[in-house]
């Protein structure tokens, strides 16, 4: 014979944690959609393949934009010259204008875009975060 079960947790000695029991079904109760969305990156399951691809996606479309606008923008400039040579020709502080512009505002333009990408990337983890924590309604 079995004796009977006590529904009360045990104290035990003064000053030890109180062992209490814990049911499969409550612990399934307590995990948010974030733990689980957690757990499916971890576990690296489809779900979580699936939303990894779109950070990855996210960011390789900005990158190729912002590789569009260098492209636009600096290799528009010898085009520019090539097709009105007038505008080639003017000088500003007795240099040719083409070699301001390629020579020494490229810099500032290239620094100004690096800086869009760290940005825009940033914002873009940032935003994969918020979805991946955001909590359960």
């Amino acid at each position: 014979m079995t004796a009977p079960v006590d529904p009360q947790p045990d104290p035990g000695p003064p000053g030890r944690p109180r062992r209490t029991r814990v049911v499969l079904a409550e612990v399934a109760r307590q995990h948010s959609r974030a733990d689980r969305t957690r757990a499916e990156l971890a576990q690296q399951t489809q779900v979580g393949e699936a939303l990894v691809r779109g950070l990855v996606r996210a960011q390789l479309a900005l990158a190729l934009r912002l590789s569009l606008v260098v492209a636009i923008g600096l290799g528009g400039l010898p085009l520019l010259f090539a097709i009105a040579p007038e505008v080639g020709a003017v000088k500003l502080f007795g240099v040719n204008l083409p070699w301001l512009l390629l020579g020494v505002a490229a810099f500032p333009f290239l620094l100004a875009v690096g800086w869009a990408y760290v940005h825009l990337a940033e914002r873009n983890e940032q935003d994969f975060t918020d979805l991946v924590q955001r909590p359960e309604r």
